[in-house]
């Protein structure tokens, strides 16, 4: 991929950018199973899976800055002023398009760009999320309230320019600190969930709920954990840190048992309220007949976790799909001693996989695989599928 705000120094981001993506996936391959090799042997890894090496995000995080009437989206350089990359490279198609477009109207309506160095202004960014049939959720984060009532009466406008926008929302921030959110969502537009349609289940997305930034990939990790969950064919699921139950949602859906349990833990409230009301489409849809449900909830909190698992008689599933810092002793703890025969790890840092692996001993890993979420950059997703060696854990 070439990008002229990387050859003009504008913007370093994409660290491996000029690279042949080829190169980039191979050497990703190699960190990934070096760094888990003393704790999956015998693993089977099955081919890494990447798409586009260029227009694959479904998201835009802009930063506003410049002045109004003439704002620029994109970054900040070192000295806090904005520097405009609107026609990055990196969006898929469609929003591409509408970044542009969205900073014409940012200029249009003479919103006032939050200033870093005098800590004046009000627009700190714009986040912007497209979905695969071309929808858009558009979120304005303010410092305060100021410019709410002008959004508000001039969204006609709005959504004439931007007809591809279906949720509108006012973020407020009124800190002055290296966040991007603040606690406050004003919604704007009748509607409040963007749809995001993968196959047969279809996420609803709040304003705040957290989706992968590539829509392709996660397709491809949503489909190969359904066909791992339909290989083991568990009694229960149960997923933790599930986020709108992107995971829970491939389980109940999988091919196996009619009336398999799934349960999903999050401890955000509000992708809690989305995860339902996606379990509600599937049941209308006739996609499943899974008993589904979610529940908000701390997914370390191994208390409240005891004997979920135990409901299967040793066929069941744990799906774990933590932050960076993995899911830490106690949990691991607590799966290693569970009667669950299988556990699917989906993880975005693979050095804490791996000590989260090391104190699961008696859960070997059978399947692994990589996924590349972000082309041009380090980061990585690898997903593991691990079993129960026989005769272990408890009966």
């Amino acid at each position: 991929m070439q990008c002229d705000y990387f050859d003009a120094a504008r913007c370093r981001s994409c660290t491996l950018m000029g690279v042949p993506y080829a190169v980039q996936l191979g050497d990703k391959q190699r960190h990934v199973v070096n760094v888990l090799a003393p704790v999956t042997r015998g693993v089977a890894w099955l081919p890494a899976h990447a798409g586009p090496e260029a227009h694959f995000r479904n998201k835009a995080k802009l930063v506003v800055g410049g002045s109004p009437g003439a704002v620029t989206v994109g970054i900040l350089d070192r000295g806090g002023s904005g520097v405009d990359l609107r026609h990055c490279g990196l969006y898929e198609t469609g929003l591409d398009e509408l970044v542009p477009r969205v900073a014409g109207l940012l200029d249009a309506l003479g919103l006032e760009p939050y200033d870093v160095p005098t800590r004046r202004g009000e627009v700190k960014h714009v986040l912007l999320t497209h979905s695969p049939d071309g929808e858009a959720m558009l979120r304005f984060v303010l410092r305060s309230q100021k410019h709410v009532a002008l959004l508000r009466s001039r969204l006609p406008l709005l959504l004439d320019v931007l007809p591809e926008v279906r949720v509108v929302s006012v973020n407020l921030q009124p800190e002055h600190k290296a966040i991007t959110e603040g606690d406050v969502e004003i919604v704007l537009t009748e509607a409040d969930v963007l749809p995001m349609r993968l196959g047969d289940v279809v996420l609803f997305l709040r304003p705040n709920s957290f989706f992968q930034t590539n829509t392709g990939v996660a397709t491809a990790l949503y489909r190969q954990a359904r066909d791992w969950v339909a290989r083991a064919d568990p009694a229960v699921v149960l997923d933790l840190y599930c986020g709108v139950g992107g995971f829970a949602l491939q389980a109940a859906a999988a091919p196996g048992r009619r009336n398999r349990v799934v349960r999903g833990v999050e401890v955000a409230p509000e992708a809690v309220v989305s995860a339902r009301r996606s379990a509600a489409a599937l049941h209308s849809s006739g996609a499943s007949g899974a008993d589904l449900a979610f529940a908000v909830g701390d997914a370390t909190d191994v208390m409240a976790l005891a004997g979920v698992t135990d409901r299967a008689d040793a066929a069941s599933l744990v799906v774990v799909n933590p932050p960076r810092r993995g899911i830490g002793p106690a949990l691991a703890a607590w799966l290693e001693a569970s009667a669950t025969t299988h556990v699917l790890y989906s993880s975005c840092n693979v050095e804490s996989l791996a000590r989260d692996l090391a104190a699961m001993p008696t859960l070997r890993a059978r399947e692994a695989r990589l996924f590349d979420m972000f082309p041009q950059t380090s980061h990585h997703e690898v997903a593991v599928l691990l079993e129960r060696a026989d005769g272990a854990g408890r009966s």
